[in-house]
C-alpha cells in the first residue's frame, strides 16, 4: 500500500493533537490480502435495534437484503453505539473517540429541562473543527469522500454551504444534507418520507463518478427516527400481520420504513456488483442507538435514550470479500469508537491523531475469533431525555456491566448501582449488585476513574428544584 502526503491543514491538526497525551489506540498488523486501499461503503441506520433484523432473529420485520449482507460477511453479537442518542455516537465514529472526551454527548441541540434533581453541563453542541474526522484522515490518502443523508454534528440542521461545521468543512466533497420531514404531511416529502431513495440516488452516482479510485460512501440515514411515515399500501402489508401493534415491539409503520431501507441497501449492494468493485469494498451497516418505542424490545430491555442494552447494543455486519468469511459470527465487543483506527489501518495511514479511544477491527476481519485485548468499554450520558429513564454512566468488563444512575448517586440514594451478567442475563433483569457488592465496587471505581482520566463533564445538584428539598428533608428525618 502506497504512503500519500498529508494536507497542511490536516497534519497541524493531528501534530495539535500530539501534543497532548500519547495515542490510546490499537492497530492490528497491516491486511497483507488488499493490494491497495478498500473502498468503504458506511450505512447508518437512525434508530434501529437487534429485533428489527432478519439476520438478528426478526420474523415480524423484513429485511432479505440486509440478511443477504450478514451471509455475505461478519454479523457482530456485541457491537455497541458509544450513546443512547444520535449525535454523540456519529461524533463517535467520525473521530474514533468517546463523546465524553470531546463533550459531545447529546443531541443536538439537546433539550432544556427544568425542575430536574440535577443540572446538566454545559456540553459542546457541535463537532470541533479541531478535530479530526475519518473523511479527512482518508482524504489525505487518496479517498475520494462523500457524505449522503443526515449530518446531526452542527449547531442546528440548516446546512448551509460552506458553513463551518457542516460536511464540507469536515472532510467531505460530495454533499447532500438531509432532514427527517416535519410531523405534518408535506407535498414536498410525498413517497420519499425521509428521502430515502435521494439519498441513494446520490450514493449511487457517488461511487459510479469515483469507481476507479478508492472512495468513502458515508451513508447516514434519516430513517427510522420519528416520525414514522410510509406509503399506506406497505404499512398495511405490515398491520395485517399477527402482533402488529402501532405502540409495540412489532410497529408496522416502522416496518415499513425498514423495508425501504432494506432495498436502498440492496440498490447499493448491486451497484456494487454492477461495477465489479465488491471484492474490494468494505460494506458496513450499524446503527447509532436503539429504537424508537417500548422499553421491552426483545431480546433486550430498554430503547433510545437508554444505557440498557436495548439503547446502545446495536446490529452491525461488515462484509469485505477478500477478507471476510462468509456468515462468520463475531462475539467480540467492540464499540462505534472502533471504526475509525479500523478505516485509517486499511487505508494505510501512518500517522494517527492522538487521544483515540478505539481499537482496530481489522484483526476480526481477517479472524471472527481474534481478541483485540480490549480491558473495558465505558458510557457518559449526563443528560435527561424525552424517551430516556435518567442520567446515567456505564461500564463493561468482560461479561459483567455496571449501570450507574446519576439522581440517586450524586445525592447517596439507595439502588445507584445496577450489576448484571450479560452472558446468562442480556435481557438485565436480575440485578446483581446486592449479591456481588465486591465485583460491583470494583467496576464503579474503574468507571469514576476513568471519567476523570478523559475530563468527562459532571453533574451537579439542582439546589433551585423542588424535589432537592424533599430529598434533603428525607436525609434528615
Amino acid at each position: 500500500m502506497s504512503e500519500r502526503k498529508i494536507d497542511r491543514r490536516l497534519f497541524l491538526k493531528i501534530m495539535a493533537s500530539e501534543l497532548g497525551l500519547a495515542v490510546t489506540s490499537t492497530c492490528a498488523a497491516p491486511i497483507p490480502e488488499s493490494k491497495t486501499e478498500p473502498n468503504i461503503v458506511f450505512i447508518l441506520a437512525d434508530d434501529m435495534s437487534w429485533h428489527q433484523l432478519g439476520c438478528y432473529g426478526s420474523r415480524f420485520y423484513q429485511t432479505p437484503n440486509i440478511d443477504r449482507l450478514a451471509k455475505q460477511g461478519m454479523r457482530f453479537t456485541n457491537a455497541y453505539a458509544a450513546a443512547p442518542v444520535s449525535s454523540p455516537t456519529r461524533a463517535s465514529i467520525l473521530t474514533g473517540r468517546y463523546p465524553a472526551r470531546l463533550h459531545l454527548t447529546s443531541f443536538i441541540p439537546g433539550v432544556n429541562t427544568t425542575n430536574k434533581k440535577l443540572l446538566t453541563p454545559q456540553w459542546t453542541r457541535h463537532l470541533p473543527l479541531e478535530e479530526t474526522t475519518l473523511a479527512e484522515l482518508l482524504k489525505s490518502q487518496g479517498y475520494a469522500t462523500g457524505h449522503f443523508g443526515k449530518w446531526h454534528l452542527n449547531k442546528d440542521k440548516k446546512y448551509q454551504l460552506g458553513r463551518p461545521g457542516d460536511p464540507r468543512s469536515q472532510g467531505f466533497d460530495d454533499v447532500l444534507t438531509t432532514h427527517k420531514p416535519g410531523a405534518s404531511p408535506q407535498s414536498t416529502y410525498q413517497n420519499d418520507w425521509h428521502h430515502v431513495r435521494q439519498i441513494t440516488e446520490r450514493a449511487l452516482a457517488f461511487i459510479q463518478n469515483n469507481k476507479d479510485k478508492p472512495f468513502f460512501c458515508y451513508i447516514p440515514h434519516n430513517t427510522i427516527h420519528s416520525p414514522e411515515k410510509e406509503t399506506e399500501q406497505l404499512i398495511a402489508k405490515y398491520a395485517a400481520k399477527p402482533n402488529a401493534r402501532s405502540n409495540g415491539t412489532y410497529n408496522p409503520v416502522q416496518a415499513a420504513m425498514i423495508e425501504t431501507l432494506d432495498n436502498s441497501v440492496g440498490t447499493i449492494l448491486q451497484k456494487l456488483g454492477e461495477l465489479n468493485l465488491q471484492k474490494n469494498t468494505i460494506v458496513v451497516f450499524f446503527s447509532d442507538n436503539g429504537h424508537l418505542g417500548p422499553k421491552n424490545g426483545l431480546p433486550f430491555r430498554g430503547s433510545k435514550g437508554d444505557l440498557y442494552e436495548g439503547g446502545i447494543r446495536m446490529p452491525l455486519i461488515i462484509r469485505w470479500p477478500q477478507v471476510v468469511r462468509p456468515a462468520s459470527i463475531c462475539e467480540e465487543v467492540v464499540i462505534s469508537n472502533d471504526f475509525f483506527p479500523t478505516f485509517a489501518e486499511l487505508a494505510a495511514v501512518t500517522r494517527m491523531p492522538a487521544h483515540l479511544d478505539g481499537i482496530s477491527l481489522a484483526p476480526l476481519l481477517k479472524n471472527h475469533k481474534a481478541g483485540l485485548n480490549r480491558d473495558a468499554l465505558y458510557w457518559h450520558f449526563p443528560h435527561y431525555h424525552g424517551q430516556g429513564l435518567a442520567p446515567s454512566g456505564a461500564i463493561r468488563r468482560g461479561k459483567y456491566k455496571l449501570i450507574e444512575w446519576f439522581e440517586k448517586s450524586i445525592y447517596g440514594e439507595k439502588g445507584a448501582l445496577e450489576l448484571y451478567d450479560l452472558d446468562n442475563d442480556p435481557a438485565e433483569r436480575n440485578n446483581l449488585a446486592a449479591s456481588m457488592p465486591d465485583l460491583a465496587a470494583d467496576l464503579y471505581r474503574r468507571l469514576r476513574t476513568w471519567r476523570k482520566q478523559i475530563g468527562a463533564q459532571l453533574m451537579t445538584p439542582n439546589p433551585d428544584c423542588h424535589l432537592n428539598t424533599q430529598t434533603k428533608d428525607k436525609q434528615q428525618q
